[in-house]
């Protein structure tokens, strides 16, 4: 059973990243992710009120905080990771790094057939970088992560 209210279809979902200062944010994600910056809006005081970046085939909208809308570093982090499929988990994050991230689990082969890691951006949100190296069922994925915990 579901409380969706009938004929509803979503027709899109993204991320909306709050940050301290979102031009040096979108500078962030354009020099270490390859994001594109397909829009953005202003307020009267030049803060950027929304920004669109496109990242591969999915997009991510940016924001500078204000006091309804708090960045993570001021509320001393966020629980949202960003999980973000790459072909070279090793290179992204090794630009993440190069642009200002820190590494909080290195990249490292996964016991579920990913190889990856996880960073923070100097804006306080976490991602999860990663790429597949093996094609795995979720039996195997499951027996797998039974047998690391026993």
């Amino acid at each position: 059973m579901t409380n969706a209210p009938a004929q509803q279809t979503v027709t899109r979902l993204y991320a909306r990243l709050v940050v301290p200062d979102a031009p040096r944010a979108i500078d962030f994600y354009r020099d270490a992710l390859g994001a594109e910056e397909t829009e953005r809006y202003t307020g009267p005081d030049g803060k950027i009120v929304h920004a669109m970046l496109r990242l591969g085939g999915t997009a991510i909208a940016v924001k500078d905080a204000d006091t309804g809308d708090p960045a993570p570093t001021s509320l001393g982090g966020s629980p949202v990771i960003m999980a973000l499929d790459v072909s070279d988990a090793d290179a992204v994050s090794e630009a993440m790094v190069r642009c200002g991230a820190t590494v909080v689990y290195p990249v490292a082969d996964q016991h579920y057939g990913r190889r990856g890691g996880r960073l923070a951006d100097p804006f306080g949100h976490l991602w999860m970088i990663s790429q597949t190296i093996e094609d795995l069922t979720p039996e195997e994925i499951q027996r797998r992560t039974d047998e690391l915990f026993t």
